[in-house]
């Protein structure tokens, strides 16, 4: 469907009033008719062909506003095609990454056992397939953060023992790195999502591992004024104050990360999310040289779920 301007339009009818015009003059002038007549003559054509000029230009109008309201449903419709065909790209795209980031856990899980038979010292790959599992969990908790609203279950959480089973599946960790762990009251009970909490917890314990050389991790817990703060204090290279604001931003690594060149700057990301989500606070306090302090503000157990929802 192709759209002429309306003079381009009206050829059919221009060409033929300009030459009955004509021809009509040019009669008048051969038979000497009066020029009161030719006046008439002339006047009459023009008078027909305005009208037929005005009638058409109104059909023009019409046809134009159908062919805006066409481009406008033609545009609509291939618009909601091409968010259609993206959203479908992404879903299957989606669907292959959690199929495969399932499937990689036989293999993973293949190793450890073929690892417990081993005679020779194996700490070495131990440290790399857990590197491999943090990876693959990563990558899980990525593609059900969107969706993470529909898998919520609020309930009463002891901080102790779940702090603990984290510490105790980075045991290898610590040894390999002779570095300490201590813990500061953490006889609490938090109202939060227990999955969830555990992966930002552990995502806050890997990276203080990742960057102490030397000392140890405390992790601790104190009252506040608005519930709970649940710490995990390192005493690594620290993070530089400029990077400090940036932290939290997706894929964001800083003078940290580009130094490692294995972050990927999810990790933060991740968790700023999870909390947001969870009604939980989240700060970082660093000194460059000596140290981390990563603070999770969590809520009492004696907050409702109703009150949670409304944060």
């Amino acid at each position: 469907m192709k759209k002429y301007s309306f003079w381009e339009s009206q050829r059919c009818l221009l060409l033929p009033a300009i030459g009955s015009i004509a021809v009509s003059i040019g009669i008048c002038s051969i038979y000497n008719i009066w020029l009161e007549y030719t006046i008439y003559i002339v006047t009459f054509l023009l008078i027909f062909w305005g009208l037929a000029i005005f009638f058409s230009w109104h059909g023009y109008k019409r046809r134009e506003q159908q062919w805006e309201q066409y481009c406008a449903e033609e545009l609509k419709r291939q618009s909601a095609n091409d968010l259609w065909e993206a959203r479908e790209m992404v879903r299957q795209q989606a669907d292959f990454f959690g199929l495969w980031s399932h499937q990689i856990k036989t293999p993973i899980a293949a190793m450890h056992v073929l690892f417990e038979g081993a005679g020779e010292d194996t700490g070495a790959y131990r440290q790399e397939l857990f590197r491999i599992e943090r990876y693959v969990e990563m990558a899980l908790q990525y593609l059900r953060f969107d969706s993470m609203n529909n898998d919520l279950v609020l309930a009463s959480c002891e901080l102790e023992p779940l702090v603990k089973q984290l510490v105790k599946k980075y045991a290898p960790q610590f040894i390999h790195r002779h570095l300490s762990v201590e813990f500061e009251n953490l006889q609490q009970v938090i109202l939060t999502d227990e999955k969830w909490f555990a992966f930002v917890l552990e995502q806050i314990l890997s990276n203080a591992i990742k960057y102490t050389t030397t000392g140890g991790i405390r992790i601790e817990a104190r009252d506040c004024v608005d519930g709970i703060e649940v710490g995990v204090i390192d005493t690594g290279i620290g993070i530089r104050a400029e990077d400090l604001p940036r932290i939290f931003e997706k894929g964001y690594t800083g003078y940290n990360g580009r130094m490692d060149k294995k972050a990927s700057g999810l990790g933060l990301y991740l968790c700023k999310g999870i909390c947001d989500k969870l009604g939980h606070g989240l700060r970082v306090q660093s000194t460059e040289g000596q140290g981390t302090e990563v603070w999770v503000l969590c809520n009492r157990k004696d907050v409702s779920n109703t009150d949670l929802t409304k944060m």
